[in-house]
C-alpha cells in the first residue's frame, strides 16, 4: 500500500477539539520522515492555527497485532483498545492499563504512557525503526518521557499470561474519575514526588477558566475545552499555571500536551 494524504479537520480530529483544517501524509511505507511529526490520534496534542508544520499519521499497513512464541508483534498505528481486547481475549497480563487510556501504540509508546506507576515500557521488549528492530535497554526512556526521535513503526512486548479483571476494573475506575469532556488528557507531568493537579490547586487554578478553555473543577490536571476554547486560551492557562507553580513551589512543572505552534 502506497503513502497518500488525508485532509483532517483538527477542531474535529483532536481530543481537544483545537486545531486548523490540514493535509496529512498517512504512511504505509517504512521510510525517512524526519520533516514531519507524527500526531497518531491527536490526544494529548494542541496545534495553532498558524502552525507551519508538516504532520503525519500512520495508514493501515502499520495496524496488526501478531503473536510469535512469547512475544506480541504490534503496529503502531493500532488503538489502545484493539490491543486491550486482544489481551483480553487471550489471557495475556500487564496491559490492562490500557482500559481508556486513548491513542494509537505509537504515540503511547513515544510518550512511554502509563496510569500512575505501570507505563509502557515496563512492558517491551524492542521497537522497530526504519534502522530496524531496537531493543528497549538502547532506549532512553523514563516517566512520560522517551527520547526516540524517529517514527515508531512497530512495538514487541514480551508475552506474559493472566489478564487480571481485578487490575482491569481498577484502572477504569480511576480513568472514570477524568473529565469526560474535551481534552488533551493530563496538561502537565507529575513532578518527582508531586501531583501535578495538587499544585494547580494549591494556587488556586483549579476551575479557572479563559474564554471556554478551563482547568477542570474535577481533575485540575486537565485543560477542557468546554465548547469554542482556542489555541490562545489554553496557551494562557498553561502559561499562567507554570508561573504560579514556579512562583509558590519553586517547581518547573512540565507539560505533558504537547504544542505545536
Amino acid at each position: 500500500m502506497q503513502n497518500s494524504i488525508r485532509t483532517i479537520d483538527f477542531k474535529r480530529y483532536s481530543s481537544i477539539n483545537i486545531g486548523p483544517t490540514l493535509d496529512v501524509l498517512v504512511i504505509n511505507e517504512i521510510g525517512d520522515y524526519s520533516d514531519y511529526q507524527i500526531i497518531g490520534r491527536a490526544n494529548n496534542l494542541l496545534i495553532s492555527p498558524n502552525t507551519n508544520k508538516k504532520f503525519a499519521i500512520l495508514g493501515e499497513e502499520f495496524d496488526y497485532i501478531r503473536q510469535e512464541g512469547n512475544l506480541l508483534y504490534v503496529g503502531c498505528a493500532t488503538t489502545s483498545g484493539k490491543l486491550l481486547t486482544y489481551t483480553k481475549k487471550h489471557d495475556i497480563g500487564n496491559l490492562e492499563f490500557l482500559a481508556k487510556l486513548p491513542g494509537n501504540l505509537g504515540g503511547l509508546v513515544k510518550m512511554n504512557a502509563g496510569l500512575k506507576s505501570w507505563e509502557v515500557f515496563n512492558y517491551i521488549n524492542s521497537i522497530k525503526t526504519k534502522d530496524g528492530y531496537i531493543k528497549k535497554e538502547n532506549v532512553s526512556f523514563s516517566y512520560r518521557h522517551t527520547k526516540i526521535d524517529t517514527v515508531v513503526y512497530e512495538v514487541v512486548f514480551n508475552i506474559e499470561y493472566g489478564f487480571s479483571k481485578e487490575r482491569l476494573k481498577e484502572f477504569t475506575k480511576m480513568r472514570d474519575n477524568q473529565p469526560h469532556i474535551a481534552s488533551a488528557g493530563s496538561c502537565f507531568k507529575n513532578p518527582k514526588g508531586e501531583f501535578a493537579g495538587r499544585l494547580i490547586e494549591a494556587v488556586g487554578l483549579k476551575g479557572m477558566k479563559k474564554g471556554d478553555m478551563s482547568f477542570s473543577e474535577q481533575h485540575a490536571n486537565f485543560l477542557v475545552n468546554y465548547d469554542k476554547g482556542t489555541f490562545e486560551d489554553a496557551v494562557y492557562l498553561i502559561k499562567l499555571a507554570k508561573e504560579k507553580i514556579k512562583k509558590e513551589f519553586d517547581i518547573d512543572i512540565e507539560e505533558e500536551i504537547i504544542i505545536y505552534k
